[in-house]
């Protein structure tokens, strides 16, 4: 088979699965693995697909980035899965401050709240919103600009807000992970991720593995900032002992 040939093969592939596996194209086209990186880097180079760890996904997905209501619905039972994980690290002192970003993910940590009395600090209204439902709670909702894409607070008050700030645990989201570190699309964005990374006490990262190898514009935290990473048994062995070497803690849901 010819390389073009292949290449428009992995290009399908990209349109129907989301997703390309170095080592399953490798398989399927019986060829080897350096040659299919050959392939991926020049369609890369084309600007046809953008490649991750492992492999490489299209460049809407790791060039767009889907609101929340859309991300509310996808991959809901593995995001609640990694969530009922990340229960077993909230504080033990039930009164201690934790901090929650914005994120269809570390939404879905709220309903476990229930029982805690402590602080519950975070720029996103609607998890404000769904923390209150919980009464013993003390809800802070951060100032600051409301993004629509993620319907969360950004911009210098924002920033300012959480500098002030000391709480126990920050519980993140982000739109991609590698070896280096954590990323997400938007600069705002990413201040505030950085300054609740630099004023927890811990940090914890809930992202499923769909965004394994993913790398966006901007990074908020490297590897060795993040204290655990909470994700599902798709998260590539490679990339697993890559964070872990860099200090972080993985656990599967």
């Amino acid at each position: 088979m010819y390389a073009r040939e292949r290449q428009r093969r992995i290009l399908a592939q990209l349109e129907t699965a989301g997703r390309v596996a170095v080592t399953g194209l490798a398989a399927e086209f019986e060829v080897t693995t350096e040659t299919v990186r050959r392939d991926l880097d020049q369609l890369a180079g084309e600007r046809r697909l953008v490649r991750v760890h492992g492999g490489a996904v299209p460049r809407a997905t790791a060039e767009t980035e889907p609101d929340l209501e859309v991300r509310r619905v996808t991959n809901v039972e593995v995001k609640r899965r990694i969530a009922r994980a990340a229960v077993a690290l909230l504080p033990e002192d039930p009164r201690a401050a934790v901090m929650l970003d914005a994120g269809s993910t570390v939404g879905e940590l709220v309903p476990h709240l229930s029982g805690r009395r402590g602080p519950v600090i975070t720029h996103a209204p609607a998890i404000a919103q769904a923390a209150l439902v919980h009464t013993d709670l003390e809800v802070h909702l951060l100032p600051g600009r409301v993004r629509p894409t993620t319907q969360a607070a950004v911009g210098s008050a924002t920033v300012d807000a959480i500098r002030a700030l000391h709480p126990t645990l920050a519980v993140l989201g982000g739109n991609g992970i590698h070896a280096s570190g954590v990323t997400t699309p938007d600069p705002e964005e990413a201040a505030v991720k950085a300054a609740m990374v630099a004023a927890a006490e811990r940090r914890i990262l809930l992202v499923d593995s769909a965004k394994a190898g993913v790398r966006h514009l901007v990074t908020f935290a490297t590897a060795a900032e993040v204290d655990t990473l909470v994700t599902d048994d798709g998260l590539p062995a490679e990339l697993a002992e890559q964070l872990k070497e860099a200090g972080m803690e993985v656990v599967l849901a």
